[in-house]
């Protein structure tokens, strides 16, 4: 089912298109547009499966009960995409995440690697995501406060997104 047909090289740029919505919306706190990329049965297995959700509704507000203070900064960046279509209707996908949160509040940078396994969907003519879900690579916690001078200059929500710097 994977021949890699004009037809089915535009349906794969739409899946690609989907998950970089995706990973947009976690870091730009846009929550409603992220329940909008999910079907309403999707089921999500962060962290190896230690925190597993059903429902978009589910999914969506454990993102933004674990992202959405605006002192939680982040930076999702996936590549290498690996997607099979099974059907006309429905792929899956591979991709390798690298990502970085920065928790002012606990004065913490988190960065780490992982690799996200998922299933799409089309309903209604567009692609959606229908599981998703990662396992990590590694992961590392640095606190902030040991670098001597580190400071965030520039953030979405206290600065606009304008570098204090000039």
């Amino acid at each position: 089912m994977d021949d890699l047909t004009p037809e089915r090289l535009v349906e794969l740029e739409r899946i690609k298109r989907l998950k970089y919505a995706y990973l947009r919306c976690v870091d730009q706190k846009t929550y409603d547009e992220l329940r909008g990329l999910l079907t309403d049965d999707a089921t999500a297995a962060y962290g190896g499966g230690r925190h597993t959700y059903d429902g978009a509704d589910a999914i969506v507000e454990f993102i933004s009960g674990a992202m959405g203070d605006p002192s939680v900064h982040s930076s999702h960046r996936c590549t290498q995409p690996e997607i099979t279509f099974t059907s006309d209707t429905e792929a899956e996908g591979r991709w390798a995440l690298i990502d970085t949160v920065i928790d002012t509040r606990f004065d913490l940078t988190i960065s780490g690697a992982a690799f996200y396994e998922d299933r799409y969907r089309k309903v209604d003519g567009e692609w959606r995501i229908a599981h998703t879900g990662y396992k990590r690579t590694y992961e590392e916690i640095m606190p902030r406060g040991s670098i001597a001078g580190l400071r965030l200059t520039a953030s979405w929500w206290s600065t606009d997104g304008r570098s204090e710097l000039g």
